[in-house]
């Protein structure tokens, strides 16, 4: 085989590519509206976000590891808007101290500039494109970081607790539109209070999230839902719609039917809603039984509308398997808070990267590709859409201007 002698430098490292998507004068306007600066000499709202990115994306176990890293990358940090290496004890205290909101804000900035271009065409086989998930992840904490969250173990193991994740998702962007961090014991119902969703929109959940109340006011505001039914729900059948009946084994709709439920309101007063019960075998053999308050669609799409719930699953699984969630910068809640946003900035950041290669490489495999060359002087697109052995010099756009708007 021929060696190549060439290479494809863009005189920024992949870490300052990365940084590159991020609007600069966004950055600096919510820095001024959160006065995220005020008592940092040394330690700005850049650096720590830079010190943060580098750590989520190379997966640092502690904040050691992370300025140890960053002082070892010599002259490139000027790349990084750095002038030198954070100290371990100035970035602690920073993590500390300032504010996970600032980072929380900088996320939904990049959510709002990144929408359109993330957004998909496609539909699915579905009739509406608004459709919205919503499921939660647990963190897990020991009980000396959060008292008094999580279970008291048996014997005399130590009590751990954690944080809970609360995302809403839209399905053809696979990142979340909306998210809600909490104590690990909070119920998943309670997020659902949050949640501001348009008109005519559908959203998909799992049986945990079952408020009557709450669906009753979606209902009343033309907002659709798809979920499973509780085992122990009490309700009375209005209607039987006829179906045909299913051979043994094939999966599809079994059964469906027209349900009333009774539920007490916040001014204890007992309520009525009407809603779809759908009954559903899959192509596992399992029989599933769905509510819906949207009676247009047809039964076989309410099951496709739950499958699809499985995409908020495959985003929790990119985050906690390619990210560093094992291991905390720091020990107080702020600090964790701070560094879960981090990642899931450095996700978001990813997301669209790997949207502007247009590859079929997994999510995965462009998370190690990047961190193995975090701070090589390539570029970061040739690197991830190439399937040679060997990278040569081709004329093809840069980072910059893959990046389109729509």
């Amino acid at each position: 085989m021929i060696k190549s002698t060439e290479r494809n430098l863009v005189g920024q490292p992949i870490l300052s590519q990365l940084l590159g998507l991020i609007d600069k004068p966004a950055f600096f306007k919510l820095v001024n509206e959160f006065d995220s600066d005020r008592y940092y000499k040394r330690f700005h709202s850049w650096t720590h976000l830079v010190t943060m990115l580098f750590g989520v994306l190379s997966r640092c176990d502690s904040m050691g590891e992370v300025c140890e890293g960053l002082r070892g990358m010599g002259g490139k940090l000027n790349h990084l808007g750095l002038r030198e290496a954070p100290a371990k004890s100035t970035s602690g205290d920073g993590l500390r101290n300032r504010s996970s909101l600032f980072f929380e804000a900088l996320y939904y900035e990049l959510v709002k500039r990144y929408s359109s271009f993330l957004s998909d065409s496609r539909t699915y086989g579905l009739t509406f494109k608004e459709l919205l998930i919503v499921d939660s992840t647990t963190i897990g904490l020991f009980g000396d970081i959060l008292k008094g969250v999580g279970r008291n173990p048996k014997g005399d193991g130590r009590k751990k607790g954690g944080l809970k994740v609360h995302m809403l998702i839209d399905a053809v962007q696979s990142v979340a539109r909306f998210v809600k961090i909490t104590e690990a014991r909070q119920h998943d119902r309670l997020f659902l209070k949050n949640l501001q969703l348009p008109a005519h929109s559908m959203v998909v959940f799992d049986k945990a999230y079952n408020v009557y109340e709450q669906f009753a006011r979606w209902t009343n505001q033309d907002i659709y839902f798809v979920t499973r039914q509780k085992e122990n729900a009490i309700y009375q059948v209005a209607e039987v719609v006829p179906q045909q009946l299913l051979p043994k084994g094939e999966p599809g709709v079994l059964g469906e039917e027209v349900i009333v439920i009774q539920y007490k309101a916040i001014d204890n007063s007992q309520q009525t809603l009407l809603l779809r019960r759908v009954q559903y075998r899959d192509e596992r053999g399992r029989e599933l039984v769905f509510i819906t308050n949207n009676f247009d669609i047809s039964a076989q799409e309410v099951a496709l509308v739950y499958k699809k719930r499985w995409g908020i699953e495959l985003l929790f699984k990119k985050m906690k398997q390619n990210f560093q969630l094992h291991y905390f910068y720091g020990e107080n809640v702020t600090a964790i808070r701070t560094q879960i946003w981090c990642t899931l900035i450095a996700q978001l950041l990813l997301t669209v990267l790997q949207k502007m290669a247009n590859t079929k490489k997994a999510f995965s495999a462009i998370a190690t590709i990047l961190r193995i060359h975090l701070i090589s002087v390539v570029d970061a697109i040739k690197l991830i859409r190439s399937t040679d052995r060997t990278y040569l010099k081709k004329k093809e756009t840069s980072i910059q201007q893959s990046l389109t708007f729509t």
